[in-house]
Parts: structure tokens; C-alpha cells; sequence
């Protein structure tokens, strides 16, 4: 993917436990990593293939491939375009090259 196609910043997170000040537990989420992606919306017609009939919205987030963001998985978070976006799912493109990132988001 031609690098100028990178043209927006996503911040990917991952749940961190811990305890607060009672010792109870307590998630949060800490930033792994801040990337360069492409965004780009999946169609209406992908989304009814696939089953998706809640209120959503369904985006693919294409990054470049390296070995701090090669471990997301739906545990993870997006957050871009001041939503919260729940990983749905990810693949390598090529050979350690990119990462395709399918996310959703509820509607607002």
C-alpha cells in the first residue's frame, strides 16, 4: 500500500488490570501503540453477507505491520474520530507488510 494512503492517526489500546486504592480490580485501557492507518467504511452489502444487523458502524483500519501491533486481537481497542472502536477482527496482508483491522462502532 502506497504510504500517502496512510493518512490517519488511530490510537490502538489494550485492558490493563489492576487494583485501585481499595484493592479492588479495576480495568483500564493503556495505549499500545499510535499508528498512521487508511480507513475505510465496509459497505452495506458486506455487512448483510456477514450478519451484522445491530446499529453500527463497521470500518476495515489498514496499518503497517510491526511487532509491537502484531499481537491485536478483539481484546484490543481503536479509538479514532473521537468514537471507541471494538476489534472485530485482523489479518496480515502480505508478508509482514500490513494489518487489516475490521472494527466496529456503535451508532450514534
Amino acid at each position: 500500500m502506497d504510504a500517502g494512503r496512510l493518512d490517519r492517526k488511530i490510537v490502538l489500546k489494550r485492558r490493563k488490570s489492576g487494583t485501585n486504592g481499595f484493592g479492588e480490580p479495576v480495568d483500564e485501557w493503556a495505549v499500545l501503540a499510535t499508528v498512521w492507518a487508511h480507513v475505510a467504511p465496509v459497505s452495506d452489502g458486506e455487512r448483510w453477507r456477514a450478519g451484522e444487523t445491530l446499529a453500527s458502524k463497521l470500518c476495515r483500519f489498514t496499518i503497517r505491520w510491526s511487532e509491537r501491533v502484531s499481537v491485536l486481537d478483539p481484546r484490543d481497542q481503536i479509538q479514532y474520530d473521537g468514537r471507541t472502536w471494538d476489534i472485530q477482527g485482523t489479518k496480515e496482508l502480505g508478508r509482514r507488510e500490513m494489518i487489516e483491522i475490521t472494527a466496529a462502532a456503535r451508532a450514534e
